[in-house]
């Protein structure tokens, strides 16, 4: 299976317009800022331990399916190629490895800003959305279009050398990398404050453009992350009402 497809930048301009149209619009259910600031917060010993709880069974869940389906997937021949071929010409921005990083800094935010119910609906969002991507890329298995290449810097080659040998270029679609960062960001966009907000809706888009910009994700692996990602909350979001 192809998509992809020759000519100018229209498909890049439409997934960019459409990601900041909703960001610029989006309407989360957060609390306002005078309750999030006066709202009643479980000892933190609690939270802490509930969210290492949870945290072992989203490990076992994500190490148990995510290097399986990259081995598997590299296994095979025939791999789909979804992509655009505008998107090869994106330039490669070494630097952005750090911002792409920042997102395991996200993972040590949720016991600050969650109590133990809210980090358990987290925790059922990304062992959800784990198991869902991994039935994805045992069905429908992607390449990376990207030539991986490291750079000349020392520092971002070591890096560079370190994520190419952690992370084969298959799990391409849907980016767990997004639907972590954001199922993460929003669940603390949910029970933050009005400047808390808008700094992790800013962090959550930087996110985003690194996975390109890094050359380790396309934008339809972007797209279909953060889509599921958002599936997962809104189908939650009855049960932990």
């Amino acid at each position: 299976m192809r998509i992809c497809a020759s000519g100018g930048f229209a498909p890049v301009t439409i997934y960019r317009s459409y990601l900041v149209e909703y960001f610029l619009r989006m309407k989360f259910p957060v609390l306002p800022p005078e309750r999030a600031s006066n709202r009643t917060m479980y000892p933190p010993t609690q939270r802490l331990a509930v969210y290492a709880i949870w945290g072992v069974w989203v490990g076992l869940v994500f190490f148990s399916i995510y290097p399986t389906m990259n081995w598997l997937t590299g296994l095979r021949t025939g791999h789909n190629e979804l992509f655009f071929q505008a998107e090869l010409g994106l330039p490669f921005v070494p630097e952005f490895i750090w911002v792409y990083l920042s997102m395991y800094a996200l993972f040590l935010l949720p016991p600050f800003f969650l109590n133990p119910l809210e980090l358990k609906r987290l925790a059922s969002e990304l062992i959800i959305a784990t198991i869902v991507s991994g039935a994805i890329f045992l069905l429908l298995p992607a390449r990376l279009g990207f030539e991986r290449a490291l750079p000349e810097a020392p520092v971002y080659k070591a890096i560079f050398q370190g994520v190419f040998s952690a992370d084969q270029p298959f799990n391409l679609v849907p980016s767990l990398h997004i639907v972590y960062s954001t199922a993460i960001s929003f669940a603390v966009i949910a029970q933050a404050g009005r400047y808390t907000r808008r700094f992790m809706v800013i962090w959550l888009l930087m996110i985003m453009a690194s996975t390109v910009l890094v050359h380790q994700h396309h934008l339809l692996d972007v797209v279909t992350g953060f889509m599921l990602a958002v599936l997962m909350r809104a189908l939650l979001e009855k049960r932990y009402a």
